[in-house]
C-alpha cells in the first residue's frame, strides 16, 4: 500500500503534466486553429468580392456586346432613320429583351429625342423616355463628346456605359451610335442614331454573375438595409453608392471548425490522432479551397458557352506570343466572323444560334494545332493565335482549311445548315510588334474581305493603312470643297435627236480639279462621299446647281444622276421639290437618272421616293441598262420614263454582230414599254448610223459633243432651235 500510495502521486503527478501538456498543446492547436479560420475567413472574402465585382464588370461588358450585334449593322442605320417602328422593335428592342434580357430600349435621333421606346419586352410610347432621361442624360451626352472630339472616325465604334438608378431600381446602361457595318452605307458625322440599352441589376441578374464564381444566397440589398462583410456597393462613374450586392458568405475556415469539433473532443483523449486527424483534414480542405479557386479561375477566363479562352486570356495569350517571336518565327492573327450568322437566329431560333457558335468553335480547334489558340471574342466573332508560323503563306494555308471546314453542313435543330466565313489576316514584324496594332490590322482586313464578297479571307496589306488615310484626306478635302471651297463644278453634254443636230437636252456631270491631284475621276469621290456620310450633301448641291442652269436656257430637260442612297433617305423627294420650288424649274424639265441596283433592292422607301418624283413631274431614266440584272420584272414593278444604252454595248457595234442584237432588242423593249430610249457613248458615224437605222430617238457621245462649261453649251446654235420647237408645241 505504501508503495501504491508512492507512484500515486507520481502517477498523479505524470497524469497532471500530461494533462497540462495536452492541454496546452490543445491551447496551441485551438487558438492556431481560431486564427488560421479567421485568416482563411477573411482571404476568402476578399476573393469573394473580387470574384463579383469581376462579374459585375463582365456582365456589363456582355451587355455592350449584345448590344454591338445591333448597332453596328446597315439595316439599323436605314430603318432608324426611317422611322420602322415595326422592324425597330423586332431588331433593335424586343428581340433584344427577349434574347438578352435587356429591360429598356431607347433609340434616340441625332438629337437625342426619342423615336422608339421598348419597357419589358412591349413597345411603349417614346415619351416614356423623359421619365428615364435624368438619369441617362450625363452617359449620352458623354457619348456625343467622344464622337465629336473624333468626328473623322465616321463608322468608329464608340459607346458610353454606366451604372445607373431608375425608380430606386440600379440598372447597367450602355450607349452606342448606330453605325453602318458597310460601305454600302454611310451617314453624316453627327447625324447618328444612338441606341439605349438598360439591363436591371435584379437578383436574377446577380444569381447568374454568383452562379458563375459558386457563391449561394446573392441578392440585391437596397441602401436602406444594414449591412453585413460580405458586399459590394454599386458605384456610378459619378462615385454615388446606388445599392449593394450581399451574399451568404462563404467560410471555409468556420466550416472546417465545425466539421473537426467531433474530432476536437476526442482529441482531449488522443491528442497526436487529433493533431495527425486535424492535419489531415486541413489538407483535405486546403485542396477543396484550391479546386473551387482553380474552377473560379478558369470561369473568369473561359467562356462559358464553347469553352474556349475568352477575350482577357485572348490578349494576354497575344502578348505572350508576340514575346517569344522575331523575324523568322512570327505570329499571324486570324480575325475570324460568320456570314448570315443573324439570319440562322432568327429562323431557327436562338438556341441553334448557339449550337451553331459552339459546333464553330469545335471545328476551329481540331483545324489548328495544339499549340495554337482559338478564342471566342463575342457574338460570332473568333480569333486564332498562329504561333512559329514562317510567312504569310503558310496563315493563308490554314484560313483556307478553316473556311472549307466551315463549309461543310452543319447539324442544328433536325436542320442542314450551310454557313460561310469571312477572315481578316494580319502577320506580327518582329519582336516589337504591338497586340492592339495587330488586331486592328486584323479587323481592317476582315472588313475588306466580308466587302469584297464574304466567303473569304485576306490579308492586311500595308496599303490598306495608305488608303485608309488617303481616303480621309480626300474626304477631308471635298467636305471643305463643298462648304466654300473651289474645284468642284458641273460640266453639261448634250443629249441629240437621231438627226445628229437637234438638241432634245443635256446631262450635268460631277467634275472635280483637285489642287494636287488633278482632275479626280468622278466615281473615285463619289465613292468616297457615299462611304463617309457626304453623298447627301454632294448630290443636293449638284440637283441645286443644275436646276440654276437649266431655269437660265432654253433647254428642254436636264438629267441629273442620283445616288442609291440619296433615295434611300425618305426626304429625298422633297428635297428635290424644294430646289425645284427654289430655282423656279419646271418639274418637268428635270430627269433624274438612276442605276439598275435602286430596282433591284425593292426598298419601300425607294420605291414610295421614285412614285413621289414621277407624280411631281420630275422623268426617271434608267442608266447603263443592260450591264446588271436587266429584268422586265422590276421594270414592270417601278415606271420609267427613259431607258439608256451602256455605251459598252454601243463601243462594240462597229463589228459585233452580238452587240447589234443586243442593242436592236433593248430598243425593241423601250418601244415596247412606251418609254424614250438614249444610246450613250456614240463615238463614230457607223455607230450612229445603225443606231438610227434600228430606231433609237436619243444620241449621246463624243461624236456629237464633248461635256461643255455652262457657257459653251449655251452658245451651241443647236440649243435655241431644239427649244423652239417644245416650246412651239406645248403652246399648240
Amino acid at each position: 500500500m505504501s508503495a501504491r500510495r508512492q507512484r500515486s502521486p507520481l502517477t498523479f503527478q505524470v497524469t497532471l503534466t500530461v494533462l497540462t501538456l495536452a492541454v496546452f498543446a490543445l491551447a496551441i492547436v485551438v487558438g492556431f486553429g481560431l486564427y488560421a479560420t479567421m485568416q482563411a475567413d477573411r482571404v476568402s472574402l476578399e476573393r469573394q468580392k473580387v470574384f463579383l465585382a469581376n462579374g459585375l464588370q463582365d456582365q456589363i461588358a456582355a451587355v455592350k456586346r449584345e448590344q454591338e450585334s445591333v448597332a453596328v449593322w446597315d439595316d439599323s442605320v436605314i430603318n432608324a432613320k426611317a422611322g420602322n417602328q415595326t422592324w425597330m422593335a423586332e431588331n433593335l428592342s424586343v428581340w433584344m429583351y427577349s434574347y438578352y434580357g435587356h429591360n429598356r430600349v431607347y433609340v434616340l435621333d441625332d438629337a437625342n429625342r426619342p423615336v422608339h421606346a421598348m419597357r419589358e419586352g412591349k413597345v411603349v410610347s417614346p415619351a416614356v423616355f423623359g421619365e428615364d432621361e435624368p438619369a441617362l442624360r450625363p452617359t449620352i451626352a458623354r457619348l456625343r463628346q467622344m464622337m465629336s472630339k473624333d468626328a473623322s472616325q465616321a463608322g468608329a465604334k464608340f459607346v458610353a456605359d454606366d451604372l445607373v438608378s431608375l425608380g430606386g431600381q440600379p440598372a447597367i446602361l450602355s450607349v452606342m451610335p448606330l453605325v453602318p457595318s458597310s460601305d454600302r452605307v454611310t451617314q453624316a458625322s453627327g447625324s447618328e442614331y444612338l441606341h439605349v440599352s438598360i439591363e436591371f441589376i435584379n437578383d436574377a441578374v446577380i444569381g447568374k454573375i454568383a452562379q458563375k464564381y459558386l457563391l449561394a444566397g446573392a441578392h440585391l440589398l437596397p441602401m436602406a438595409q444594414q449591412l453585413g462583410s460580405a458586399a459590394i456597393p454599386l458605384i456610378d462613374k459619378q462615385g454615388v453608392i446606388l445599392g449593394y450586392i450581399a451574399w451568404d458568405q462563404e467560410r471555409p475556415g468556420l466550416t472546417l471548425v465545425g466539421k473537426a469539433s467531433p474530432a476536437l473532443a476526442l482529441a482531449t483523449l488522443l491528442a497526436a490522432s487529433v493533431l495527425a486527424f486535424l492535419l489531415r483534414r486541413l489538407r483535405r480542405a486546403s485542396s477543396a479551397l484550391q479546386t473551387s479557386q482553380a474552377q473560379a479561375q478558369y470561369l473568369a477566363f473561359h467562356d462559358t458557352l464553347t469553352g474556349l479562352p475568352n477575350r482577357a486570356l485572348f490578349e494576354d495569350r497575344l502578348r505572350r506570343a508576340l514575346l517569344t517571336s522575331g523575324n523568322e518565327s512570327k505570329v499571324a492573327l486570324l480575325y475570324l466572323d460568320l456570314d448570315r450568322f443573324k439570319h440562322v437566329n432568327d429562323t431557327l431560333g436562338h438556341p441553334a444560334g448557339d449550337e451553331l457558335v459552339r459546333q464553330t468553335a469545335a471545328r476551329l480547334q481540331h483545324t489548328v494545332r495544339d499549340v495554337d489558340t482559338v478564342a471566342r471574342l463575342g457574338g460570332d466573332e473568333f480569333a486564332v493565335i498562329l504561333i512559329d508560323v514562317r510567312d504569310v503563306r503558310n496563315a493563308e494555308d490554314i484560313s483556307e482549311r478553316v473556311l472549307q471546314k466551315l463549309q461543310e453542313p452543319f447539324k442544328l435543330m433536325d436542320d442542314q445548315v450551310f454557313i460561310s466565313a469571312s477572315i481578316g489576316i494580319a502577320l506580327s514584324t518582329g519582336s516589337d510588334a504591338d497586340a492592339d496594332d495587330l488586331l486592328r490590322k486584323a479587323d481592317i482586313a476582315l472588313y475588306e474581305a466580308k466587302k469584297n464578297g464574304r466567303g473569304r479571307y485576306q490579308v492586311f496589306a500595308g496599303d490598306m493603312d495608305d488608303l485608309l488615310l488617303r481616303k480621309r484626306k480626300v474626304e477631308s478635302e471635298l467636305r471643305s470643297a463643298l462648304n466654300g471651297g473651289t474645284g468642284i463644278k458641273l460640266a453639261y453634254q448634250p443629249v441629240f435627236a437621231s438627226d445628229g443636230k437637234t438638241i432634245v437636252g443635256a446631262e450635268a456631270l460631277i467634275r472635280w480639279a483637285h489642287e494636287v491631284h488633278g482632275a479626280l475621276p468622278a466615281a473615285q469621290f463619289i465613292a468616297i462621299a457615299e462611304e463617309r456620310g457626304m453623298i447627301g450633301q454632294l448630290g443636293a448641291w449638284a440637283l441645286l446647281e443644275a436646276c440654276r442652269f437649266a431655269v437660265k436656257t432654253k433647254l428642254p430637260w436636264l438629267a441629273v444622276n442620283v445616288s442609291p442612297l440619296q433615295l434611300r433617305d425618305a426626304g429625298f423627294a422633297e428635297e428635290v421639290a424644294s430646289i425645284l420650288a427654289e430655282t423656279g424649274l419646271a418639274p418637268k424639265r428635270l430627269q433624274l437618272e438612276i442605276t439598275e441596283n435602286v430596282l433591284l433592292e425593292n426598298n419601300d422607301t425607294t420605291r414610295a421616293a421614285l412614285a413621289a418624283l414621277r407624280q411631281s413631274g420630275v422623268g426617271i431614266v434608267l442608266d447603263d441598262f443592260g450591264t446588271g440584272y436587266s429584268s422586265l420584272s422590276y421594270l414592270r414593278r417601278h415606271a420609267i420614263d427613259k431607258l439608256k444604252i451602256d455605251r459598252s454595248f454601243v463601243r462594240l457595234l462597229d463589228g459585233d454582230g452580238n452587240s447589234g442584237a443586243i442593242v436592236k432588242a433593248l430598243i425593241d423593249l423601250a418601244g415596247a414599254l412606251k418609254v424614250e430610249v438614249t444610246a450613250e457613248g456614240v463615238e463614230t458615224e457607223v455607230q450612229k448610223a445603225l443606231l438610227v437605222a434600228m430606231g433609237c430617238q436619243q444620241l449621246q457621245g463624243y461624236l456629237l459633243s464633248p461635256p461643255l462649261e455652262p457657257a459653251q453649251l449655251v452658245a451651241l446654235p443647236g440649243l435655241s432651235s431644239a427649244n423652239a420647237t417644245t416650246e412651239a408645241a406645248a403652246s399648240a
